[in-house]
């Protein structure tokens, strides 16, 4: 036990210096490609070197319970989209990414509570089993099995330049080994070599990503480059991005503090809209909704110097019927002379337009039918799908490393 108790401290101290050394470096490394080309993208588009390979769409979201707003327009009326445009060739799959969530602590109770309630979502917002394959990330061990197998080529230092894990290191220069080791947890350190192994066990082509997820893609991109180089086989496909729209993807802010995201960890249940509340809650919200003291300017966009006026705009734009720009918005507004109660009228009625039927959807999922069983016999079916999926991929893996037979 002594000898791996040296072994474990001079391993943390390895680790807090190479996270120290990289907590400023470039983000540039070898293989590494840079998406500024690709950040201009104006729709959620789908593009692909050869247009007669079949496209196989992946995405995945954490089982926090019920989505909010920003859940809903930055990704789940993304893939509803995806759904409903995609080719009858396009294979898409949507992962509820439970291992992903005990990166965070909590009862298994709640944890089983939350995936049953996001599956719900999932099926309340439109998307369709029978058209896509819908499955808990748990249910396909393959995933796990590939993290290990990437992990073992690689890079510690690219796992270093990782803005989520540098966000969530914070060290001083004074901090010391065994503070570190009781903050830092391997499994936020290794989160993205899970994240680009739920993408390329699946052989995805595509991933549609929000701009604080552009990083982790490049990753899994490159974690393909090192794993076909290692090991001189091409088991593994090399995934491209699908960007959203400014509409589509818009970033939601709190009602309460349009300075920050919208979030269900807020201890002020007013600063978001779930899918699931009711018009009566949604109005109520919006009319608390934070604004700013230069009603008498008119309404006006500028997300700056008026971001609470801005996040009602971006919201009802993100609802638009005529598909306009929030800019577009705020100028019609400006000539009607609509007032800051009249936007957050709107916007609530925007929304809950929007979401119309998704309540009551949501709510005979969980409780309309023999207590919730089409959800397990959906997740069930999932799973099984998305298993055979994988292992596809990882009979080429296994393989290519010489784990299988």
């Amino acid at each position: 036990m002594s000898c791996c108790t040296s072994k474990a401290n001079h391993n943390v101290r390895q680790l807090v210096n190479v996270a120290k050394r990289f907590k400023t470096s470039p983000s540039h490394t070898r293989g590494q490609r840079s998406l500024a080309s690709s950040s201009t993208s104006t729709s959620t588009t789908i593009t692909t070197q050869d247009a007669t390979t079949p496209k196989i769409i992946f995405s995945g979201i954490q089982p926090t319970g019920v989505p909010h707003l920003g859940n809903y327009l930055g990704a789940l009326q993304q893939w509803k989209r995806m759904q409903d445009s995609a080719s009858p060739s396009t294979k898409l799959l949507f992962s509820i990414v439970d291992l992903h969530a005990i990166t965070v602590p909590r009862s298994a109770s709640i944890l089983r509570q939350q995936k049953r309630e996001m599956l719900a979502a999932l099926l309340a917002v439109g998307l369709d089993p029978s058209r896509c394959t819908i499955f808990y990330q748990s249910s396909v061990p393959a995933h796990s099995e590939l993290q290990w197998i990437l992990s073992c080529t690689a890079s510690t230092g690219y796992l270093s330049r990782m803005t989520q894990w540098k966000s969530k290191l914070s060290l001083s220069d004074s901090a010391t080994v065994s503070s570190a080791s009781a903050a830092l947890k391997h499994g936020l350190f290794s989160y993205p070599i899970l994240q680009a192994a739920d993408i390329l066990v699946h052989r995805a082509t595509h991933v549609p990503v929000g701009a604080d997820q552009r990083q982790h893609l490049e990753f899994a991109r490159e974690c393909v480059t090192n794993f076909n180089s290692s090991w001189g086989t091409d088991a593994l496909v090399q995934p491209e991005t699908i960007l959203a729209s400014s509409e589509e993807g818009a970033r939601v802010m709190s009602l309460a503090d349009p300075e920050k995201k919208m979030s269900k960890s807020d201890a002020n249940h007013g600063s978001r809209v779930l899918i699931t509340d009711d018009a009566g809650s949604v109005l109520a919200k919006f009319k608390k909704a934070k604004t700013d003291d230069l009603q008498s300017a008119g309404i006006g966009y500028d997300k700056s110097a008026r971001p609470g006026v801005a996040n009602l705009l971006e919201i009802l734009a993100a609802f638009s019927e005529a598909k306009q720009s929030a800019e577009e918005i705020a100028k019609d507004f400006r000539e009607e002379g609509v007032n800051y109660k009249e936007l957050k009228e709107r916007t609530a009625k925007a929304v809950i337009k929007g979401l119309e039927g998704v309540r009551e959807r949501y709510l005979d999922l969980l409780d309309g039918d023999g207590n919730g069983k089409r959800l397990d016999e959906i997740a069930e079916e999932g799973g099984r799908k998305a298993r055979a999926s994988a292992e596809e991929t990882m009979k080429a893996v296994r393989a290519a490393v010489g784990l299988g037979v």
